[in-house]
């Protein structure tokens, strides 16, 4: 199999990519805009491998999307490319709004051109998998907030630990911020493609991911980073907004599985069974780094660096999938537990200074493109 991989740069893409290329006999073209979070540093272990192609691609040129087609004939696609952090798109939302939905819309013409050429059995082996996010589903009840558990809501399902629902694959959506509405209206896009012209597509949503090559904007690595620069952990709020964490190689196996051997017109909800507050997950880091880096560390250790700051506007208070689909059905369940995923991320950024580094000072600019 030939998989087109978009974002293929970015951190989920290139984790995707190298899952592929490392741990099974198909070939990948990644197709990736080099944004400012691309590097093809993220890549070095497959970049020479003759089943890798890469093309620097917008998802909106529909000509260079049909060259691409063209040209490297694939037999599915997995969509990762997209803006997705939400304080840029509440500075800025209009590159949400371009690359999510009219580059996401641009993609499904260009494959619909394409995959109504095929013929057949690749016509009807042909797939577009579509990679979202639990953003779409707005925010769940909060433990601090629910005295009253009895009704959850249609389309939730209830964590048996905390009686409180999770996101499930019926769950409404309900977008708080600009970047989450653009990808419900992605997702939206995506199925209507499927109903309308026949285009065989599945939807995977995802919750928070993690692990090495992350870039330092996320919650994770900017804490990590901060803290061995001795700089304040800036923490919104209280820090009582709960996640679920997922490691990206876990995120990995699971969207390959779903190409794999996901029902088209299908969606799955894919968890790491992490729920954990953003405070917790801080102190967490701080532990790891007491333990490991501990001749950094301030007096006091790290946890004295945490600070509070005014709470970003819409933030959500809880997300929790719902991940029982993908296991029931696909058989795919995460192996990292938070606890080991985040120490192998830790220590990733503790032995890969350089990559770091070259990040925080603009170098990286280089880097990614290929060019040093």
């Amino acid at each position: 199999m030939k998989v087109l991989v978009t974002g293929g740069a970015g951190f989920i893409g290139s984790a995707v990519v190298c899952h592929i290329i490392n741990n099974t006999t198909d070939s990948v073209v990644n197709l990736d805009k080099l944004t400012y979070a691309g590097n093809l540093e993220n890549l070095t272990s497959v970049r020479n491998s003759p089943r890798y192609a890469f093309e620097q691609v917008d998802i909106c040129n529909r000509a260079e999307l049909d060259r691409v087609f063209s040209q490297h004939q694939p037999d599915a696609i997995m969509h990762l490319a997209a803006e997705s952090h939400v304080d840029r798109s509440i500075d800025g939302p209009a590159a949400f709004i371009e690359t999510n939905i009219v580059g996401t819309y641009t993609l499904l013409e260009a494959a619909r051109n394409y995959w109504q050429q095929l013929e057949e059995p690749r016509k009807a082996a042909f797939r577009f998998h579509h990679i979202s996010t639990d953003e779409v589903y707005g925010d769940l009840p909060h433990p601090d907030d629910v005295a009253n558990t009895e009704s959850v809501g249609a389309g939730h399902a209830r964590d048996i630990d905390t009686e409180l629902p999770l996101f499930t694959e019926t769950t409404a959506y309900a977008p708080s911020s600009p970047y989450s509405a653009s990808k419900a209206s992605s997702d939206h896009l995506v199925r209507v493609w499927r109903r309308t012209y026949g285009l065989p597509t599945i939807i995977t949503n995802c919750s928070n991911n993690y692990g090495p090559y992350h870039f330092p904007e996320k919650l994770i690595p900017h804490v990590i980073l901060n803290a061995l620069h001795g700089k304040p952990l800036p923490i919104y709020g209280r820090g009582d907004q709960i996640r679920d964490w997922l490691y990206v190689e876990d995120h990995a196996r699971a969207l390959y599985r779903v190409i794999t051997e996901g029902e088209v017109g299908e969606t799955y909800n894919i968890g790491g069974h992490n729920e954990k507050r953003n405070i917790e997950v801080v102190q967490a880091i701080c532990t790891i780094l007491d333990d490991l880096a501990a001749d950094r560390a301030p007096d006091g250790g790290y946890e004295t660096l945490i600070s509070y700051v005014k709470d970003r506007p819409g933030h959500d208070r809880r997300y929790a999938i719902d991940a029982s689909k993908i296991g029931d059905e696909l058989g795919w369940q995460p192996e990292e537990t938070f606890e080991t995923g985040l120490r192998k991320t830790v220590e990733w950024y503790l032995n890969n200074e350089q990559w770091w580094q070259r990040v925080l000072n603009g170098d990286y600019q280089l880097v990614r493109l290929g060019k040093k």
